[in-house]
């Protein structure tokens, strides 16, 4: 998804955003780790399916200005810091590292997060929607209680977030088990080491053209796009 398709395929697929924000991030099953050194430029990768793919769940023209515009801007920020990160190594000039390396742990982990985001939903059509199946499910069993528990918590868990962020499902390695953590912004509140496996955008920009501030709203409309497919093969990749 960069110039060689490595943006968040490859960068995240090797740990890209570990070293960005703190969590490791697999793209795509099947996606290629970028060449050694790569650095970008990065560039937005196409959606997977249309813009009008995911309704009545989620509109056209918010999927659209979402995608086209919002994800843009991360990319470009994380260009930004890359390229002035670049150029503080080859001056020998570190007055700006602090504001830099926040730029690209900011930009890097909304534009990685993002392509999961919309990897992990899918029309009725196309599968979006039910409950996982297989191991999956049994891992929500066994270290959330039930399904129902697990849902509760993560819509309960994404709904508070404070201000702007993301609900996130992800394999913590440590205690071998499944966690549900809050993501504010793109980066904050996020434990080292683990791997998002679902995401869900709770950036107004995400729903507001829609559903305006009704948040709660959003949350539960969204368990009908959920691609459990792509969840299950991050799980399986990850955790097997």
């Amino acid at each position: 998804m960069s110039t060689r398709r490595e943006f968040v395929r490859g960068v995240a697929a090797v740990g890209g955003l570990a070293a960005v924000s703190g969590i490791h991030v697999p793209l795509a099953v099947g996606a290629t780790a970028p060449g050694a050194g790569a650095n970008g430029p990065f560039t937005l990768p196409p959606l997977p399916y249309a813009y009008d793919a995911l309704e009545p769940y989620m509109d056209a023209e918010t999927v659209k200005l979402h995608h086209d515009k919002h994800q843009q801007a991360y990319v470009n920020g994380l260009n930004a810091a890359v390229a002035a990160l670049a150029n503080a190594r080859a001056s020998g000039d570190y007055a700006l590292i602090k504001h830099w390396e926040r730029e690209a742990a900011f930009n890097g982990s909304g534009a990685f997060l993002h392509e999961m985001f919309w990897t992990n939903m899918a029309g009725a059509k196309a599968g979006g929607g039910g409950e996982p199946t297989g191991e999956l499910m049994d891992r929500i069993r066994k270290d959330f209680g039930s399904y129902e528990a697990f849902t509760k918590q993560f819509s309960a868990a994404t709904i508070a977030v404070e201000a702007s962020g993301w609900g996130i499902l992800a394999w913590q390695p440590q205690g071998r088990q499944l966690v549900i953590l809050q993501a504010e912004k793109h980066q904050n509140l996020t434990q080292w080491g683990v791997t998002p496996l679902l995401v869900c955008d709770v950036w107004e920009h995400a729903y507001y053209l829609k559903y305006q501030n009704r948040r709660a709203d959003f949350v539960k409309a969204w368990w009908n796009l959920v691609n459990w497919k792509d969840v299950a093969e991050r799980f399986d990749r990850i955790a097997g």
